[in-house]
């Protein structure tokens, strides 16, 4: 049979390059094989692997090919048979490069039932990314030898890389009625025993009107600048650790962890923080603050005040606490100074994926996630200045990927156009 040049695809420049290994990427051909003669023979099949294995899987680039024709063969509904796919690569100019008649028959004689269908998708996937993840390996190896190379930038593409990469292994899971109504009547009885996942935020309104906080949930706390919204956040973060005694991160990416602890024992202790910057306070009060700090050192919160954190950095530190210290609440503020994994993005792309992926994070973690956001300043020169949704700043996703938008409101703190200081806080 004579050799055919290889047509090359579009998309020719993302297929992993692996002529720099000295050894033979894993691959499992049998495997290969075996998944698409079982699609040959039971076409329906293809319903059931689709969410399992994608065309870059495979390896060898005649079964890429094949196994690309019978997806659109099924999605297009035009039936599949050995004919009909040997007229469909005949008219695509592709018989020859997949092996021509002879392969496919082999194919079609490699397997003689179908039960196996499935965990032969699942033997193509595994392969597939151990590949991409050499190829994603030796890429980062090759940029870390570059002189110029700042190495948060690497580290920040790796674990973008990395986070997709992990992202690919999700398979959709399609749950029957009665099992999800069985879960339904789970959760039930649980909350009627008093038993629940819910973590209650201390404040009895804001219990009342969200029955807390759940786990999977994003939830957005947003307000002007100076109105108390890190106030209400570190509350909340200090009676989930002090008084529910459950684990609590907090990111802090504008202040440092002095100045949250210095909030966090003002608070607490009921002490004036003015005393403390005058140096006025009392010996009561000095009192009252160390016994104050030696409780709130007991407490399971942990503070992370690095200036400048993506969401793959703070999703490192987030997965480690959740595994050594059942991390129960995730505090972030705020949205708006999380560094995009891609600064070349505009910057409304940039706030959707950010949020987007911080929404991902509380289902994988399963914690609730409380995201501290900014207005913009139309919320200032509304009729009433009552935030709303259109006022969330940078982006309107915002909106969409949060299960919760609390607004913090203070007529008395608001600042209008033509204030003192106005034109500082925005």
């Amino acid at each position: 049979m004579a050799a055919v040049p290889e047509k090359k695809s579009k998309k020719s420049s993302h297929k992993p390059d692996f002529s720099g290994l000295e050894k033979i990427p894993p691959h499992n051909l049998d495997a290969e094989r075996g998944l698409i003669g079982s699609l040959l023979l039971d076409p329906l099949l293809c319903d059931l692997v689709v969410p399992l294995v994608h065309g870059e899987d495979f390896y060898f680039d005649a079964n890429r090919r094949i196994f690309k024709h019978l997806i659109e063969m099924r999605n297009d509904n035009s039936g599949i048979d050995l004919i009909l796919l040997v007229n469909r690569l005949r008219a695509s100019d592709e018989l020859e490069a997949v092996g021509g008649e002879a392969y496919l028959g082999e194919l079609m004689n490699s397997v003689h039932v179908t039960v196996h269908a499935e965990h032969y998708a699942k033997i193509v996937r595994e392969k597939g990314t151990l590949r991409r993840l050499i190829h994603l390996s030796s890429n980062l190896m090759q940029d870390a030898f570059a002189p110029d190379i700042v190495t948060k930038d690497l580290l920040n593409k790796a674990a973008s890389q990395m986070f997709e990469l992990c992202e690919t292994q999700t398979t959709n899971q399609v749950v029957d009625i009665k099992t999800t109504m069985f879960d339904a009547g789970t959760y039930l009885d649980r909350k009627m025993r008093g038993e629940s996942d819910t973590i209650k935020s201390g404040f009895i309104d804001l219990d009342e009107m969200t029955d807390g906080m759940h786990p999977n949930e994003l939830i957005i706390l947003a307000a002007r600048p100076s109105v108390g919204k890190t106030a209400l956040a570190t509350n909340i973060a200090e009676h989930v650790s002090v008084n529910l005694k459950q684990t609590v991160l907090l990111v802090s990416l504008e202040m440092s962890r002095q100045e949250l602890a210095l909030r966090l024992i003002c608070s607490r202790g009921k002490i004036d923080s003015n005393k403390i910057r005058k140096n006025f306070l009392s010996e009561q009060e000095k009192a009252r603050f160390m016994e104050t700090a030696n409780d709130l050192s007991q407490a399971t919160m942990f503070i992370d005040d690095t200036p400048s954190r993506t969401v793959s950095e703070i999703a490192a530190v987030a997965r480690r606490l959740k595994r050594q210290n059942d991390l129960r609440l995730l505090v972030i503020d705020y949205l708006g100074l999380i560094d995009p994994e891609n600064s070349s993005d505009p910057r409304q792309e940039q706030v959707a994926k950010i949020a987007r992926r911080l929404k991902g994070l509380a289902r994988e973690l399963r914690i609730p996630v409380l995201c501290l956001a900014q207005l913009n300043r139309q919320a200032d020169i509304s009729k009433d200045s009552r935030p709303r949704l259109a006022h969330l700043r940078e982006s309107g996703a915002i909106e969409q990927d949060a299960d919760v938008v609390l607004f913090v409101h203070r007529p008395d703190k608001e600042m209008r156009p033509g204030d003192k200081g106005y034109d500082e806080a925005v």
